[in-house]
């Protein structure tokens, strides 16, 4: 190449690097997760998972617990081995649920024993669309918490002061030294 000429790649490395973007990007994008059904789920207790299933009716308790009913009408309560359940405490972040009766539904959650069957726990409606459960804090944790104080919101013990000071560096704490003329008797350490 003379001085001068230059071609279409050299003089626009911008256009280089979106063609390359463009042709090397779907090769690192991850593949959504795929949905399985109530039974296999069932098998999969304490992980995170999709499940794909149509829900047959919808059921509420007088305490406002509600149930998507994932099992067909011809099989008996006893042998439906999956269910959805959605608290009371729930019920603004998930919504309306009889609009899904009749339908199928991907929701995604963590599979969690429930009274001798497996279950999910449907805590927001962004489950429906792929999204993680809500997060509900330990309340062992933050007991006795609110947020004008000044201390942490958890009873950490890694996170209390362990006394007065430094317990590996202790002042009180004194080792004697061997004289260097040996003449005298050393000091017995001090001990509370």
């Amino acid at each position: 190449m003379e001085f001068g000429q230059e071609n279409a790649v050299t003089r626009h490395p911008l256009w280089l690097s979106a063609v390359l973007a463009a042709t090397v990007s779907p090769l690192f994008a991850a593949s959504p997760k795929t949905c399985m059904t109530a039974d296999e789920a069932s098998k999969l207790v304490n992980k995170d998972v999709c499940v794909s299933a149509h829900v047959y009716n919808v059921v509420e308790l007088s305490n406002g617990t509600r149930f998507l009913d994932v099992c067909t009408p011809a099989t008996p309560d006893a042998d439906c081995r999956f269910t959805i359940v959605s608290l009371a405490d729930d019920r603004d972040e998930v919504g309306e649920l009889r609009k899904y009766r009749d339908m199928d539904v991907r929701i995604r959650g963590i599979v969690q024993p429930m009274h001798g069957r497996a279950g999910m726990v449907l805590s927001h409606a962004r489950q429906f669309y792929g999204g993680p459960p809500r997060f509900k804090p330990n309340p062992m944790l933050a007991r006795g918490f609110n947020g004008e104080q000044s201390r942490p919101p958890i009873l950490d013990p890694n996170l209390r002061s362990q006394g007065s000071g430094r317990t590996f560096m202790n002042t009180r704490d004194q080792e004697t030294r061997p004289q260097s003329s040996g003449q005298h008797s050393p000091k017995p350490s001090q001990s509370f």
